[in-house]
């Protein structure tokens, strides 16, 4: 049985992420994040996710949307995985609150 994986299946999983992280962060401030150690672990690991995920994608579907900020994406695992701590926290909620729900309008728009 082939298990082969296309470039569909890797952005039905960060659209799945996307959708998680929006709905969870929906009412959330900077202060909760921060108090909730599991809240925010819950999120670095689905922006970790979604940076993996999108650094599968095949290069021909990446220019064919190129106008998804890759470069950005993928740099949410460098930050988080190689300075995981001295993540700046500011960052990271203006990361959930605005760019992830950005990306997602962006891929679901296909």
């Amino acid at each position: 049985m082939d298990n082969i994986k296309t470039d569909n299946y890797y952005v039905q999983k960060i659209i799945k992420d996307l959708n998680f992280v929006t709905t969870q962060m929906q009412n959330v401030d900077i202060d909760e994040l921060n108090a909730n150690e599991i809240l925010l672990d819950s999120m670095l690991f689905r922006m970790i996710q979604i940076s993996e995920n999108s650094r599968i994608l095949s290069d021909k579907y990446k220019e064919k949307h190129a106008y998804v900020p890759w470069n950005a994406v993928y740099g949410f695992r460098n930050r988080i995985v190689h300075d995981y701590g001295n993540v700046d926290l500011n960052i990271v909620y203006e990361t959930l609150k605005n760019d992830i729900p950005d990306l997602l309008e962006l891929l679901s728009d296909e």
